[in-house]
């Protein structure tokens, strides 16, 4: 009897990315982000110990920082589950597929279970939610999908943004002719960072903001409409990137337009890199860069005087001067 043996090469050398992790959570992720929860799907069965969090830094080549923010995003998404053992050690890490989000998924060699993860269906069932939900669609004017209300989910249980606050985040992103779930979670990320709890604190921000905007549109001397994408993101640059107030800013913008005639955001950015670049901070900083700047065209302007020792003998210049007494020869003139 003839003895076959078989070999599954595809089980080994292949991983296995669910459709509804692509359909779900890949949209409204972070490109990093992904890339981290592949390379743990890719090591999920790996023989030879945990994937830990300087390994995965190395092989990404990005920071055990990034690492870990992207590991907290998926664990807060229920995909993920890692212990941290101290401050100084790395988590080791276990992740799962979207329709295996269990506890049984938890590490074996964890210590303690793994945090409970709320369930996010008890947010659906309450009111106030079911009433955010209808305002979202009659803002974005279309059914939500069910990574739509994935994401306004997150806004609510891991963000802990309001109610009220989610429907005014919703409000100001259509109101500036952005409808991009995607556009409105980055904008509910920059709100988190800035611990903006509230409506009252929010509609401050933006207001500052819009002004902000308009002012540095007006000194272009551009009026009626609103910044594009690509001015957002200069602007956006000048004030967060470069740390610089409006008053900087406009600065910069007028002295654009006196060089070219033109608004020119590039040009505009270039003047204020510098700036960046040499520490200004203040007007008085950019008035001293001017004065430094005035006293070296005016040396370059100045000719440079050579010695008198430099100056070569020739047949012209080759004998001793007479000096003359003109009063004395005009007196002498005048009498005869």
């Amino acid at each position: 009897m003839t003895k076959l043996t078989l070999t599954n090469h595809a089980q080994c050398n292949t991983t296995v990315l669910e459709n509804e992790f692509i359909d779900r959570y890949m949209p409204m992720a972070n490109g990093e982000y992904v890339k981290v929860y592949l390379l743990l799907l890719r090591h999920m069965n790996r023989t030879e110990g945990i994937l830990s969090v300087s390994e995965m830094a190395d092989i990404l080549e990005c920071t055990e920082k990034d690492i870990r923010r992207a590991l907290k995003y998926w664990k807060n998404m229920d995909l993920v589950d890692y212990h941290e053992q101290s401050e100084t050690d790395e988590p080791p890490v276990s992740s799962h597929t979207p329709s295996a989000a269990t506890a049984s998924d938890a590490l074996p060699d964890a210590d303690t279970p793994p945090a409970s993860v709320p369930n996010i269906q008890q947010y659906r069932e309450r009111k106030e939610f079911k009433e955010l939900l209808f305002v979202a669609e009659q803002y974005l004017g279309k059914t939500l999908s069910s990574v739509d209300i994935d994401t306004i989910t997150y806004f609510y249980d891991t963000l802990h943004m309001s109610a009220e606050l989610i429907e005014y985040l919703i409000e100001y992103c259509v109101e500036n002719g952005h409808k991009s779930m995607h556009y409105i979670q980055k904008v509910a990320l920059s709100w988190s960072e800035q611990k903006l709890t509230t409506v009252s604190a929010a509609k401050a921000s933006t207001v500052l903001y819009n002004k902000n905007c308009y002012s540095i549109l007006n000194a272009y001397g551009i009026k009626g409409r609103a910044p594009a994408a690509a001015e957002t993101a200069y602007i956006k640059k000048w004030n967060d990137e470069y740390g610089f107030s409006l008053d900087i800013i406009l600065e910069a913008c007028n002295r654009t337009m006196n060089t070219i005639h033109q608004p020119n955001f590039e040009y505009t950015d270039t003047i204020l890199k510098n700036w960046a670049d040499k520490q200004v901070r203040c007007r008085k900083d950019i008035d001293s860069l001017d004065a430094d700047f005035q006293k070296e065209k005016e040396r370059r302007k100045k000719p440079a005087v050579k010695p008198a020792a430099d100056v070569k003998a020739n047949k012209f210049n080759n004998f001793t001067g007479r000096s003359y007494d003109m009063d004395s020869l005009e007196r002498r003139l005048v009498q005869q």
